[in-house]
């Protein structure tokens, strides 16, 4: 029983991440990131600081306009406050001016 209620405060905190970036919330997104984190993307694979990470969203040429993470969201719980959570995501986008929609699998 304790481990479905971590698994569903990890996928809450999932999608309390993704609307603050959404609202591009920096100091809500910054409050629920490593320091430094790793991210992944098309560009790659990279290792950015707070200060870089704020940077990156304060000055970002996109905007999220809607997400929806998927409902086979899998999660799993390394220790009683460490978890890997792993999702497909649905984005509609606004970048550089221009809608783009984004299929994409994730993880954290």
């Amino acid at each position: 029983m304790a481990n479905a209620t971590n698994e569903k405060q990890v996928i809450e905190l999932e999608r309390q991440y993704w609307q603050a970036i959404k609202d591009k919330d920096v100091d809500a997104v910054l409050s629920m990131t490593d320091d430094p984190c790793i991210v992944t993307g098309a560009q790659g694979v990279a290792e950015i600081d707070h200060t870089t990470f704020g940077n990156m969203m304060r000055n970002a040429s996109w905007k999220i306009d809607a997400f929806t993470l998927s409902d086979d969201i899998q999660v799993r719980m390394l220790g009683e406050d460490v978890a890997v959570v792993a999702y497909k995501v649905h984005e509609d986008l606004t970048v550089e001016g221009k809608p783009v929609t984004l299929d994409a699998a994730d993880s954290s």
